[in-house]
């Protein structure tokens, strides 16, 4: 614990430095509050609750102020909807929750207003405090909505009002809003953008979706990524800020622009002012009114773009759906001629089927926890490990044949003509090079590649099968070669790009696989990224558990994409495709858009 003006000092170097909203650069004209901001005679006045949080582990070492606001209508026997804001309390909001709150414009809503956390030195006097408001706010990924989610409301959810009323919080999406100004806009914005599932509803002032720490991303990922059931109100001036990461005013143009494109319920309010939050002060009324409007029906997700590729490829208004649950591990996804996907569990090392009737069974217990498989023309399977280093085929009389010891292989596809091809990258935290393996089908093989790819992983072939594709788990590649009349391979490329999030340093790209128009689908830790034949990524599916290791087209019409999930199985169906499977007969695909 330190004194609370310890951390208004920090504020205010903050301030001094331009990057708190409360030291506005350019100020073009003046807005003031309304009446919904002003306190009225007669209108019950909520409570505040303030106290000092020091207990995160997932920014360990901060403090941070927190100001709990309960209205006088809140009755604990009714968990309450929340809003949280950072930088602490802004707008006037407790005054316009009761105003609002009392004529039934909103529901009964407690506020969280929470400051950034602060790392204070241990001898003052000699060091400066650190100061996490950028670290937390400006940062992309998940760390900071799950400081909310996992320890601060939690926490609040530990406190009682004056006269002893437990405070008990919604956990529904649809229940949650988030907002915030400058930093603390991108803060709100991304922690709904990373877990959808606990706040539904942005409010987002001189947002900072700039180049300060990777926010200057966010227009191209909203335009490609399956739009999430999120509303969003935006607010900015055309006197906003325009230094060395970026142009604020344009950027907040540019993400209102991509969540129109995308399919979101977004709206906005443009201005003359600077970086200030004096014009969101002003209107904060009616953007909570809008962001709560026909509340308690549900936030929608948005329609994809019918220009986008996921829009073409996608059933309407059918999401993933659960097949099966409780693995350790799932990897390796496979399907045999009549749509029957197999799997693995890696860990466990079984091998499951998912039948054409849905159902999931065993069929081998003691699959040597392999990781990837495929089958052949005459309807073998084989399977590689990079546990049980050895390659294997199981024929359909259940006898197994060792076709290689020694050799870790992660992933492996088999060609029309039988030949095979299998990732061997290095062991974990080895410099060695990866491999990768040919095996013809008269028993020779040889490596065709050992230098470039960190990490090789998935592996599949163009659906005329004159390309080989194989993802690099540790970058944001996936390399193509040409394959040659004896199988090796030539003009090698890093061909198609994929996105990768800020907070890693490489796309975690694992299994491939290809429908028969040349699209690439790719599983990544964003998701599964759909690319075109040019290379470039359109469309990005994030699973429902985040997760995602293997993919493959099953079912009788091998339209139904099944995605591999770390403990869960997920299908999808789509819609006027058709999955390329290696053995069957090669096609031709149609001329690429250049």
């Amino acid at each position: 614990m330190y004194p609370t003006s310890r951390l208004s000092l920090g504020l205010s170097l903050l301030a001094s430095l331009g990057l708190f909203l409360g030291s506005p650069l350019i100020a073009a004209e003046t807005y003031s509050p309304g009446p919904d901001s002003q306190v009225k005679a007669g209108v019950p006045q909520g409570e505040l609750v303030k106290y000092d949080f020091a207990a995160s582990k997932i920014f360990p070492g901060t403090t941070r102020n927190v100001t709990i606001y309960i209205p006088k209508q809140y009755d604990p026997a009714k968990p309450a909807c929340v809003f949280v804001d950072q930088d602490g309390v802004q707008f006037n909001a407790p005054t316009v929750f009761d105003n609002l709150i009392a004529r039934g414009e909103l529901p009964v809503i407690v506020g969280v207003f929470v400051t950034p956390g602060v790392v204070p030195a241990a001898h003052p006097e000699l060091a400066q405090d650190r100061y996490n408001r950028s670290y937390e706010y400006d940062g992309m990924g998940d760390a900071y909505v799950r400081f909310l989610v996992e320890e601060l409301l939690p926490d609040v959810e530990k406190h009682t009002t004056a006269d002893g009323r437990p405070i008990r919080l919604s956990h529904s999406a649809n229940d949650r809003a988030i907002g915030g100004t400058s930093s603390g806009a991108i803060a709100a914005f991304t922690a709904a953008w990373e877990r959808p599932e606990e706040f539904s509803r942005v409010l987002s002032g001189i947002g900072t979706y700039v180049g300060l720490r990777g926010g200057n991303d966010y227009p191209t990922l909203i335009r490609k990524t399956e739009p999430k059931a999120i509303r969003v109100f935006l607010q900015d001036g055309s006197a906003d800020q325009n230094i060395y990461g970026g142009d604020w005013w344009m950027a907040n143009q540019e993400m209102e622009r991509a969540l129109v494109y995308a399919g979101y319920e977004v709206n906005h309010t443009w201005g003359t002012d600077g970086h200030s939050a004096s014009h969101l002060t002003s209107i904060f009324p009616d953007a909570m009114r809008w962001l709560w409007r026909d509340w308690p029906k549900s936030v929608q997700a948005g329609k994809l773009n019918t220009e986008r590729l996921g829009a073409q490829l996608l059933q309407p208004g059918e999401g993933w759906q659960l097949v099966g649950e409780g693995y350790a591990a799932t990897e390796g996804a496979a399907v045999n001629a009549k749509g029957e996907v197999f799997f693995n569990d890696m860990i466990a090392g079984k091998t499951y089927k998912v039948g054409l009737d849905g159902k999931v069974s065993l069929v081998n217990a003691d699959a040597k926890q392999a990781n990837g498989q495929a089958f052949d023309t005459q309807g073998r399977l084989y399977s590689v490990s990079m546990r049980d280093p050895r390659v294997l085929r199981y024929d359909a009389d259940g006898k197994v044949t060792v076709l290689a010891d020694n050799l870790a292989g992660n992933d492996i596809v088999i060609g029309r003509n039988g030949n095979a091809y299998v990732t061997n990258p290095p062991p974990d935290l080895s410099n060695e090079p990866s491999k990768l393996w040919l095996f013809r089908p008269d028993g020779s093989k040889q490596v065709v590649d050992t230098g470039g790819v960190r990490y090789m992983n998935g592996v599949t072939f163009s659906p005329d099968q004159s390309l080989l594709y194989v993802t690099d788990y540790r970058s944001h590649w996936v390399y193509s070669y040409v394959v040659q009349p004896d199988g090796t391979l030539a003009s090698k490329q890093r061909y198609f790009y994929l996105h990768q999030a800020d907070t890693d340093d490489q796309t975690s790209a694992d299994g491939i696989r290809v429908d028969r128009d040349g699209h690439v689908y790719v599983a990544t830790r964003l998701g599964i990224q759909i690319c075109d034949q040019p290379g470039r990524p359109n469309t990005i599916l994030p699973t429902p558990n985040r997760k995602v290791s293997n993919l493959v087209f099953g079912g009788p019409k091998f339209d139904i994409l099944y995605a591999t999930c770390g403990d869960k199985v997920y299908k999808r169906q789509l819609v006027g495709v058709t999955g390329a499977n290696a053995w069957d007969t090669p096609n031709k695909t149609p001329k690429p858009r250049l």
